[in-house]
Order: structure tokens, then sequence, then C-alpha cells
């Protein structure tokens, strides 16, 4: 697996990718009303390319395949982590986000803040977010529950040792 800084060619695989993971991946904490609400439709790639391009953009990629991706803006908001389906719990994700802390140490960042799906939340959880608070979104008139989530970064030189 590579992770690589995203190209415009993405555009359209991470789209789909999008689309598929929120209807599989999550279908067991949402109704699929929500589903709907959340992702009604492929997104625009063209849209997304406009969005993707402004900020870091960082692609899991194997074989050729977009099967992760990320999006990290300059205040330090983690605004969309999505994994594909059948690469889910396999350690892409947790591939990914290093190389996304390591960006934000990187911009000298204090923390990572997101919002993640119920879904989600656990994974956050294992990478060392907390939960600040829970809220609820609407998506086209449907409400949807996630998490306002963050990790603060230390300083790499004020970072306690590691015990042995």
């Amino acid at each position: 697996m590579r992770i690589r800084a995203y190209e415009a060619r993405d555009a359209r695989e991470i789209s789909q990718l999008f689309y598929e993971t929120v209807h599989a991946v999550n279908r067991a904490d949402y109704s699929p009303e929500q589903l709907r609400a959340w992702a009604p439709e492929v997104p625009d790639p063209a849209l997304w390319h406009a969005r993707m391009q402004s900020r870091c953009t960082l692609v899991a990629e194997e074989e050729g395949e977009v099967v992760a991706f990320a999006e990290l803006e300059e205040d330090g908001h983690l605004d969309r982590f999505y994994c594909r389906q059948d690469r889910v719990g396999q350690g892409v994700g947790s591939r990914l986000y290093g190389t996304v802390e390591h960006k934000a140490r990187e911009w000298k960042l204090a923390r990572i803040f997101t919002e993640a799906s119920i879904t989600a939340r656990p994974f956050f959880e294992r990478q060392g977010f907390r939960t600040v608070r829970e809220q609820v979104v609407t998506r086209h008139g449907i409400e949807l529950i996630n998490f306002v989530m963050e990790k603060t970064l230390q300083p790499v030189e004020n970072r306690a040792p590691h015990p042995s």
C-alpha cells in the first residue's frame, strides 16, 4: 500500500468510494433513510475535485486503486476520512491516519478534530481521540447522530519518554 497526495484523476474513484462506504460500512449504525440522506447519490467528481485540491487530501492506494482517502484542513479539521468496505479492519485506515497526523505535526498544529460517525467513533478512539460531545446533524431533513472528537498533539520534543 502506498499513501500519496491526491491527484485530479482520483476524483471519480473517491466519489464512488465515499458513496459505497457510507451505504455498506455504516448500515449497521444508521437506517436506510439516514444513509440516503447522508449520501443520496455518488457526488459529482468535478465538485469534489475543487474541494479536495484546496486542502491536504491524502490517498491510500493499492495496485493502482484508491482504497481510502482523508482530507485535512489547515486548522486541523479532519473533514473526510473513508476506507473502502473491503479494506476496513485491515490497517489501511491506521496507516492513512498516521500520515495525516504526521502532516498535522509538520504544520505545527496543536490538535486534530473531526465529526465521527457512530461507526467511525471506535476507530478514532483507537487513534487517541476523545469525544467532545455527541451531536445531531440534519441532512436533507433527516437527523443523524455523530460525535465531535479531537486529539491534542504534543510537540515531539515535549513528549514523555515511552516506558520500557
